[in-house]
């Protein structure tokens, strides 16, 4: 697969965005939050994000070590993104691949990420 534009939303569509991402970027964390939340994850540089709506209803939860900025809907409760620094300072996006129009999450072959030893 190469790099496609998508578009994305939270559960009631207060959070809406387009990206563009590779889907063979794929990655399933099994940390404490992304286990609980059953999300797989695509990254990008947070420049091929647009977020279209929603800013004014994003949360912001954060643990451990406070790398990433996770972005819920704050009336549906869906994180649909995270936002973060690469470790080359790049401001990257992790995309819930389960909150984009199209998407078949179970189609794709995500690799295993072992965040639980960070």
């Amino acid at each position: 697969m190469s790099t496609q534009t998508y578009t994305g939303s939270c559960h009631c569509q207060a959070v809406s965005f387009a990206v563009d991402l590779d889907l063979d970027q794929a990655l399933q964390c099994n940390c404490s939050i992304c286990t609980k939340l059953g999300a797989v994850w695509a990254f990008a540089p947070r420049t091929r994000m647009t977020l279209k709506s929603g800013a004014d209803a994003l949360g912001d939860y954060q643990f451990g070590n406070k790398r990433l900025h996770h972005r819920m809907c704050r009336n549906c409760g869906i994180e649909s993104f995270a936002e973060g620094v690469a470790p080359d300072g790049t401001p990257t996006v992790g995309v819930n691949l389960r909150c984009l129009e199209g998407v078949e999450v179970g189609k794709l072959s995500p690799r295993q990420y072992d965040g639980r030893s960070l």
